[in-house]
């Protein structure tokens, strides 16, 4: 029998994305799995199909210059590896390669966000902002390891290129029982209903917000959270219903650069629309290199840990 996971535990979300990379392979005989030297996740794929299967060291540009080549031939290439440095390094081709030519190669890694404690160049905190900004590129950031694979299914038919973000991907909480919301790459999830106030967020620190939610239902006050897994094409009707809903007092939290992240993309929305909020609050990373620590640490540190989620959501609360 298949082992089942359901919600609070604990579960790699790289063990998901090396079974699942495996599980397709039989599916579809031009799935290609490339690596810049991180594919010990990726040995049931590797050995399954050593054909299709490229580790080129380290050398991010050349990995997903590869890729794009593969993808030219008519294959549907996966690069999989640390996004600090894919983000970074390869960037020109990724938009130059990748998403000039619209090609669907799919970026999949780990390190987003303040995690795995190895100083500002081992953080992808720029990462969305960056990837959100290249055209055609479609991006995702992921809490749940889950819907790594979910995401990672629903790809394979897309004509275009998306990025996938994770976290360390080694323990990650499940958020979700299986099957109780719809996972749809470009709609956002409501993971806890609410009337009050809204928390929108992505990824790792999904979690809190829901921590935040439930601390601050004991004063008697309904706190939504979504999670808005996928930040373009961002779901703008959920942020227009929640305006309506949840009487205009919006809060967005992620371990990202406070400005050029998800935040930023809710704003555009809000103005674009012409929709005023009685408030809005954003928790992220401030203009610093953050330096080392755990990733609770940080977020406290720089001021978007659950207590900083909790007093600014109060703020938002009380603001007439």
């Amino acid at each position: 029998m298949p082992v089942t996971f359901t919600f609070g535990e604990m579960l790699s979300a790289r063990s998901v994305i090396g079974s699942t990379l495996a599980e397709l392979g039989a599916d579809y005989d031009n799935l290609w799995v490339l690596t810049p030297d991180i594919g010990a996740t990726l040995v049931e794929f590797r050995d399954t199909y050593p054909e299709r299967f490229l580790d080129v060291g380290l050398a991010e540009q050349a990995c997903v210059g590869i890729a794009a080549g593969l993808a030219y031939d008519g294959n549907i290439p996966v690069v999989s590896g640390m996004l600090p440095f894919l983000s970074m390094r390869a960037l020109e081709q990724i938009r130059t390669d990748v998403c000039y030519p619209n090609l669907p190669v799919k970026i999949i890694g780990t390190h987003g966000g303040l995690v795995g404690n190895g100083g500002s160049t081992h953080y992808a905190v720029e990462d969305l902002a960056l990837m959100c900004a290249l055209t055609n590129m479609t991006v995702t950031s992921i809490g749940d390891p889950l819907m790594v694979g979910e995401v990672i299914r629903q790809s394979m038919t897309m004509q275009g290129p998306i990025y996938i973000r994770l976290a360390v991907g080694k323990k990650d909480m499940v958020l979700y029982e299986p099957g109780q919301h719809e996972v749809r790459i470009g709609k956002g999830i409501v993971a806890r209903e609410g009337t009050d106030a809204t928390i929108f967020t992505h990824g790792t620190t999904v979690a809190q917000a829901l921590q935040a939610a439930e601390e601050i239902a004991q004063d008697g006050r309904s706190v939504r959270v979504v999670d808005m897994f996928t930040l373009k094409p961002i779901d703008e009707d959920l942020i227009l219903r929640c305006a309506e809903e949840t009487d205009g007092r919006f809060v967005v939290l992620e371990d990202h650069l406070a400005y050029g992240g998800l935040a930023s993309r809710i704003a555009d929305v809000l103005t674009d629309r012409g929709v005023s909020l009685k408030a809005f609050e954003r928790l992220g990373i401030p203009q610093v290199y953050a330096g080392f620590g755990e990733d609770e640490q940080l977020r406290d540190k720089h001021g978007y840990g659950l207590k900083d989620t909790i007093a600014a959501t109060r703020r938002v609360l009380a603001a007439s």
